[in-house]
């Protein structure tokens, strides 16, 4: 019996021995597959990084080859839908087709359209440098546009303007609101923080502001303290081998910080044309035009940069039938309606190449001439109503958007010299 017991032990003792053997080797299987995911999630971790950095000298390079060409840059933004939209028709109705990627955006003609019509499917697509959608934010636009932004702490004339119909979101994506901020407030924060860190490189720097809209084609300050129906006029000044507008006697005031300049923004406002019609509640009225003059010195190399940053948020154009604009609207609506047509003729001339181009023909084209006929990075937003009912409106801004995009503008030239002490 003994024997036996003895027997069974051994055969049990070299069963457990064989069954830690296979643990071992389970437990070294297991190391050498979490060596593996390891391996593995490194991997996708640099290719993740890769992929992040090839995006990024995408856009450098897509920015570079825009800058060789001179061409207007043309962002397009769809704005969400609101609930006045529902009084437009379905709002839900999708009549655009975005491909972000590619920058492209087709424009589909809503279903009561296509019945006028027949039945015939209408749709056209269109090509721009970046396209948004709905859904997008404010953080993701000013993503887009804060190399532009920088550009001008670098020492370039930049102007960046937004153009649609009323009420397609043009003010949400230049101001915003305290909660959301849009490309005015950002890049002003943008332009603080960089000089700001520039210090460490020797660099200083000295901004002035100023903000003017253009109403019934006269130019008001929006920074007046006293008279803002005060008349000012667009005058030409040379810098260099070229001229660059200016307005006379309007209010350019010395800023230090990001809140100075919000706190110029909110007297601006408060003097701001804006009243409310059929196509906007808060609609605004005027073209308003935000001048910050950027001028860095260098105390180590001697260098100084003058740059100037242009906001501009253009009154919406609009359909006068449709707004049901009267008396007093009604004269603005055609004031507003002929200058964005006058600034149509400016972008067909510069792309027919035309030996005249009728800047004079508008304050607007005449305070823009700099900026859409000069050494300027210029970028446009096109702003679009998601509404059905919009459709003929969006129409025109695309086609207007898409012959901007193929206006050649010239190279921009940074404005630096070099003081020797």
């Amino acid at each position: 019996i003994i024997q036996g017991l003895r027997s069974q032990i051994q055969t049990l003792e070299a069963k457990v021995v064989e069954m830690e053997n296979v643990q071992k080797q389970l437990e070294l299987h297991v190391q050498n597959l979490n060596g593996t995911i390891v391996e593995q999630q490194d991997a996708i971790d640099e290719y993740e990084r890769r992929k992040r950095e090839d995006e990024t000298t995408r856009r450098k390079l897509h920015n570079l080859v825009q800058e060789l060409k001179g061409n207007i840059r043309v962002f397009c933004r769809v704005r969400p839908a609101l609930e006045f939209d529902q009084n437009e028709g379905d709002a839900q109705e999708s009549i655009y087709s975005i491909d972000d990627r590619n920058g492209s955006i087709t424009a589909q003609a809503p279903a009561k359209r296509n019945l006028k019509e027949g039945g015939r499917t209408s749709s056209e697509n269109f090509q721009f440098d970046q396209v948004f959608g709905r859904s997008s934010t404010q953080s993701e636009i000013f993503s887009e546009v804060s190399q532009l932004v920088q550009s001008a702490l670098d020492g370039y004339r930049v102007c960046l303007f937004a153009y649609g119909q009323t009420g397609s979101g043009k003010t949400h994506t230049m101001l915003g609101s305290m909660e959301d901020p849009g490309v005015i407030p950002r890049s002003i924060q943008q332009i603080f923080s960089e000089a700001e860190r520039l210090k460490e490189h020797d660099w200083s720097f000295s901004l002035r502001a100023c903000f003017m809209e253009i109403y019934n084609e006269t130019i008001r300050d929006l920074l007046s303290t006293s008279d803002t129906d005060k008349a000012h006029e667009i005058k030409m000044s040379k810098d260099g081998d070229e001229y660059v507008s200016y307005v006379s006697g309007v209010t350019i005031e010395n800023v230090g910080s990001v809140d100075e300049i919000n706190a110029l923004m909110q007297r601006s406002m408060k003097n701001r044309s804006t009243a409310s019609t059929n196509m906007n509640e808060r609609s605004s009225r005027s073209h308003s035009v935000f001048r910050l003059y950027i001028n860095g010195k260098n105390s180590d190399t001697g260098v100084e940069s003058n740059g100037v940053l242009n906001l501009i948020d253009l009154a919406g154009s609009e359909r006068l039938k449709k707004s049901n604009s009267e008396n007093e609207r009604l004269t603005e609506t055609q004031n507003i309606n002929k200058s964005l047509s006058a600034l149509g003729d400016v972008i067909a001339a510069l792309g027919n190449k035309s030996k005249h181009v009728p800047f004079r023909n508008s304050k607007l084209t005449h305070l823009l001439q700099d900026s859409l006929g000069g050494n300027c990075k210029t970028l446009m937003f096109v702003n679009l109503s998601p509404a059905p009912d919009s459709y003929q409106e969006s129409m025109c801004s695309l086609r207007f958007a898409k012959k901007a995009n193929a206006c050649d503008i010239g190279t921009a030239q940074r404005k630096t010299h070099i003081t020797f002490n």
